[in-house]
């Protein structure tokens, strides 16, 4: 494993992140997360990514279950707010001081620990005045519940305004968490270098594009059953955009440059995010232990500029590069 600086801060990471979106307390069972966990700690992993609206706040507990036991010290904790969370009712979703101040407790309860690493808003809050929404972050990580703070899938304007607000109340907004992936790219043009100018690092979710840069949906071919792009309940909203016949047959493209590189087309899709300089970490989920193990060897791993010319080249004009496809609610969601 190797590590990398968030941000313009002195906290590192490790490069490949373990995260539990649509896994823990949802896809898979409880015994098998830890089990996943325990397998990301084995493989050099430090550093854990959940949120509270993942199942509803149990996800949160699941992932809290798993790490007892571990030195607190040597372990990287994230979470997020923002999304509805309980029962939902109206003050349960969004960045009001209320909801914030209210929901770092509930997740340091969830997970067990005093304070998170990193806590993030999950997403831009337009219904909620950015000074409220910083002004509790501030007097979060002055009580020491969080060392840091970050932002989910914000623009550029957005990171602009939110670090300059945090830089006046005396602390620093050091991360944003948003997709990336060689088939979504919309973070390049705008979001990638006003955050290296600001001294914000990415925390890039869903490198391999919801499991479709793994190769396994062909054109033409029915889904895989079992398949995340075949449940409902799994993420088959969030994927479907991915699965045109074009887009899967430009990732099959991709399949004899990882065949030459010895690598799956996970590790390779995960190296690529990462050859990113503004990118510190990538977010791995799993369903199983051998996933984990086979996903962390895209950790540092360094690609030519061939390779990666002849990535662009295999993936054409299916990337999504519109900056305008970072976007938040323009209502709270409840």
């Amino acid at each position: 494993m190797e590590f990398r600086y968030l941000g313009n801060s002195g906290l590192k990471i490790s490069e490949i992140i373990y995260g539990n979106w649509l896994t823990h307390a949802s896809q898979v069972e409880n015994e098998t997360a830890t089990q996943c966990v325990h397998a990301a700690l084995d493989a050099g992993i430090s550093t854990f990514d959940t949120a509270d609206a993942y199942a509803n706040t149990a996800a949160e507990q699941v992932l809290g279950d798993a790490l007892k036991g571990q030195r607190r010290q040597s372990l990287e904790i994230f979470t997020k707010v923002y999304w509805p969370t309980g029962p939902k009712g109206h003050n349960d979703t969004g960045l009001s001081r209320k909801h914030i101040l209210e929901s770092i407790d509930g997740s340091l309860t969830r997970l067990g620990t005093d304070y998170v690493d990193l806590y993030q808003a999950h997403r831009f809050d337009y219904e909620t005045p950015l000074e409220e929404t910083m002004q509790a972050f501030a007097d979060i990580v002055r009580q020491g519940k969080a060392l840091y703070i970050g932002v989910s899938e914000w623009t550029a304007d957005q990171l602009r305004a939110g670090h300059a607000l945090a830089k006046d109340l005396g602390f620093q907004l050091i991360s944003n968490q948003p997709q990336y992936s060689m088939l979504w790219r919309v973070i390049e043009k705008q979001v990638v270098p006003t955050s290296a100018e600001l001294g914000v690092s990415q925390i890039v979710w869903s490198p391999v594009a919801q499991g479709v840069l793994t190769g396994k949906y062909l054109p033409g071919a029915p889904l895989p059953e079992g398949s995340r792009a075949a449940d409902d309940k799994g993420g088959a909203n969030a994927i479907k955009g991915f699965l045109r016949d074009d887009v899967l047959s430009s990732v099959q493209r991709l399949k004899p440059i990882a065949d030459e590189l010895g690598a799956t087309m996970a590790q390779l899709a995960i190296a690529w995010v990462l050859q990113n300089p503004n990118v510190s970490g990538a977010i791995v989920g799993a369903s199983r232990p051998e996933q984990v193990a086979s996903n962390v060897k895209a950790a540092g791993v360094r690609l030519s500029g061939d390779v990666l010319a002849r990535i662009d080249e295999a993936v054409g004009d299916v990337a999504v590069t519109d900056p305008a496809e970072t976007t938040s609610p323009a209502s709270r969601v409840a």
